[in-house]
């Protein structure tokens, strides 16, 4: 068993002209630690959200493929090369991008996953792809034993089926293949910027 320590100093803050607020809890913060930690924060925020998702997504770039030609990264990649070969919004690009960062991690609810992630910044319909996209992509599986193929269809009627529909059949279950485009990471960071940056995301407290 590793033994535990403290660290020996502290983390360097991400600019030198901030501060620390040395107080040991929450419980002692008063008024100025507050406006400290909020005014660091926003720009620490501003700064850094976009590295970490795509960190998310980029961290898989080596993985090891297990059926399809391409892994996992690659699949988002080649899932956001078709949406903006089609001229979709930003959001939709965003979307793409990520629909799937979570799949090796969270693979029974990573629809969720991606959901909660993008859920400051995207539309209710995209949010409601996001969650049901794994369940609509069944309607692709044939001959796949306890697949429900015709389970999509609970939410035939709704006003975002066909839109959710559209996405698995054309930019998810056709985007398994080495052999077309897929263009590299860097073409779609100026996107995930543009987009995030016209969206306010809420400050959590935690």
């Amino acid at each position: 068993m590793t033994d535990s320590k403290a660290l020996h100093q502290p983390i360097p803050l991400a600019d030198a002209s901030w501060r620390y607020v040395e107080k040991r809890s929450l419980d002692d913060y008063r008024a100025d630690d507050w406006a400290v930690l909020i005014a660091q924060r926003k720009q620490y925020y501003d700064a850094h959200c976009v590295d970490h998702m795509l960190r998310l997504l980029t961290q898989q770039k080596d993985d090891l493929a297990y059926v399809y030609s391409v892994n996992n990264y690659y699949h988002c990649l080649q899932t956001a090369t078709r949406m903006l070969r089609d001229d979709l919004p930003d959001e939709d690009v965003v979307v793409g991008l990520f629909h799937d960062v979570g799949f090796i991690t969270c693979n029974q609810t990573h629809g969720e996953f991606s959901a909660a992630l993008l859920r400051p910044y995207i539309s209710e319909k995209n949010h409601w792809m996001l969650i049901r996209h794994a369940v609509f992509q069944q309607y692709h599986c044939h001959e796949l034993d306890g697949c429900d193929r015709h389970e999509r269809d609970k939410w035939k009627g709704h006003r975002y089926f066909d839109w959710t529909a559209h996405f698995v059949d054309q930019y998810d279950q056709r985007t398994i293949n080495y052999d077309e485009e897929i263009l590299p990471i860097g073409a779609f960071e100026p996107i995930v910027r543009r987009f995030l940056s016209e969206k306010q995301k809420p400050i959590v407290y935690e």
